[in-house]
């Protein structure tokens, strides 16, 4: 028995830790659970004893110490099979996880229950996790911004109609987007300009078609016809054909996703329409339904993996007790391709 333990590997402990630099045990936890309350001579002291034995923090001790999970909660308000469908999803996710990988925080996925969303509401709120990031938002999801009132909770997006202070947002402006796009539209000569909204209980799908508007109207073209579409290919789809069959005359079309943009030349083709030639077309999300399309869709670029990224080491900072501005604009940029005439 002896022998077998003589064998096994030897593991730094902290209290070697804390002889090693010369102060107690409680004070080298301190520094290793990041608390402020430690000098900066001390702290250097401890980590370069850290360094010197190879000591490695126990992750369920530190957890227990700081009643932290060390977790932070993706949660997607969205029907499952949408959020499987759609590209923006994965990116925004996978710019979060990356981000995560180099903190102590490991990120959760959770897709909203389409028949019981109270379910992952409690799991949030039972201390399950530090933190959330909310990847997007209807007006009906009001619960979220509650829990926001007692956790570090990041939105992809603002909810609509919510303003408060103790909301963080981290987005593109989405009426830029709209007005980029469209100005895009107008600058290649194109005066009947219409467009394929997204769901207008989004704010995304709200400001993209003020953005729309807005450019239209510093041009002193006339807002001829806007369609409500879902962000989905049958969605974008339906939508032109509704703009189509009520006779609406366009040389040019925004559609407010690159998925329903997609949707939306199939629905172009069928009925003979040419594009670029006889309507233009720009959209948003520079993904695989822009440059997969044929022609290749000019878009606006949400640069979403960084907005993953973003979010995620937003709700770090928020968890850690930084003082944080409510929200956080990330940069956009217009990529021209042949959809456009370009």
């Amino acid at each position: 028995m002896n022998a077998s333990r003589s064998a096994q590997p030897w593991v730094p402990t902290l209290e070697e830790v804390a002889a090693l630099a010369g102060v107690s045990s409680s004070t080298a936890s301190r520094v290793i659970n990041g608390s402020p309350r430690v000098t900066e001579s001390t702290v250097a002291r401890v980590n370069a004893a850290i360094a010197k034995v190879g000591y490695v923090p126990n992750r369920a001790a530190r957890s227990l110490a700081r009643r932290s999970t060390q977790t932070v909660a993706m949660m997607i308000p969205e029907r499952t099979a949408e959020f499987f469908a759609d590209p923006y999803f994965a990116e925004v996710i996978q710019g979060a996880a990356m981000y995560a990988s180099s903190t102590e925080y490991s990120l959760t996925l959770l897709i909203e229950s389409e028949n019981d969303p109270e379910k992952t509401h409690q799991l949030l709120r039972r201390g399950n996790v530090d933190g959330a990031l909310i990847l997007s938002h209807h007006s009906a999801s009001s619960s979220y911004r509650e829990l926001a009132r007692t956790l570090p909770v990041v939105f992809g997006v603002r909810p609509p109609g919510e303003t408060g202070e103790e909301i963080h947002v981290v987005d593109v402006d989405n009426t830029a987007v709209g007005a980029l796009a469209t100005q895009h539209l107008i600058d290649r000569g194109r005066r009947r300009i219409a467009t394929i909204s997204g769901p207008l209980d989004t704010t995304a799908g709200q400001e993209r078609l003020q953005g729309w508007r807005d450019a239209v109207s510093a041009a002193g073209l006339e807002e001829i016809a806007s369609e409500e579409g879902d962000y989905t290919p049958s969605g974008g789809a339906a939508a032109a054909r509704r703009l189509l069959d009520a006779g609406v005359q366009m040389d040019a079309l925004f559609v407010a996703s690159a998925q329903m943009a997609a949707g939306a030349l199939g629905v172009l083709k069928e009925r003979g329409i040419r594009v670029p030639d006889d309507v233009a077309v720009a959209t948003v999300d520079n993904n695989v339904f822009s440059t997969s399309a044929s022609p290749q869709l000019t878009t606006v670029d949400l640069h979403t993996a960084a907005k993953g990224a973003a979010m995620m080491a937003t709700v770090v900072r928020l968890i850690r007790g930084e003082q944080l501005d409510a929200e956080a604009a990330l940069p956009l940029d217009l990529v021209v391709r042949e959809s456009t005439g370009c």
